[in-house]
Formats: structure tokens, C-alpha cells, sequence
């Protein structure tokens, strides 16, 4: 779960801001908050996968946990880059 999560919270992240921004110019405090709620989403999902870095089990395997947590913290990124690229530049110049 930990690790599907990010790109779908990533993917949901797009497609939102799009369809705001494409329907409203000056939603872009919206999209703001939006990217924060992802962002904030993403943490939940590393979260999921902190306890298990260390645990080795049958169903649990500490590489992956590890991989979970380097996805959301990619896929964070991200998330971070288009809303501050949302913050400094106008989405409806011109």
C-alpha cells in the first residue's frame, strides 16, 4: 500500500490542479492548499512504511519498505515543485 500510494496521490495531484486551474485562473490559493493536502498524503504513506524497514517476515521485506519510503519522498518532490512553481508564476498569464 505504502509503496502504490504516492503515485496515485501524485496522479490525483495533476489531474486536480488541472481540471482547477483549467476552470478557474485565480484558484491558485486552492491549488496551493491542494499541494500541501498531497504533500501532507504522501507522509501518511511513508509513515506506513517507517515500521517496517526493520522487520523481516514472511509477508514484510525491509528493501521494500526502504523502496516505499524513497518513492513517496520522490514522488514528494514532486509535489513540492509544482506547487512552488504554482506559488511564484501566475497560472493564467496572458
Amino acid at each position: 500500500m505504502a509503496l502504490l500510494l504516492p503515485p496515485a496521490i501524485w496522479f490525483g495531484f495533476e489531474q486536480g490542479l488541472s481540471a482547477l486551474l483549467h476552470a478557474r485562473c485565480e484558484a491558485a490559493p486552492i491549488g496551493i492548499l491542494w499541494g500541501l493536502a498531497s504533500l501532507a498524503l504522501c507522509g501518511a504513506a511513508a509513515n506506513l512504511a517507517w515500521p517496517v524497514r526493520e522487520a523481516e517476515g514472511e509477508v514484510t521485506h525491509p528493501w521494500i519498505a526502504h523502496m516505499a519510503i524513497a518513492v513517496a519522498g520522490i514522488f514528494s518532490l514532486a509535489i513540492v515543485f509544482q506547487t512552488l512553481a504554482l506559488w511564484l508564476v501566475p497560472p493564467c498569464v496572458g
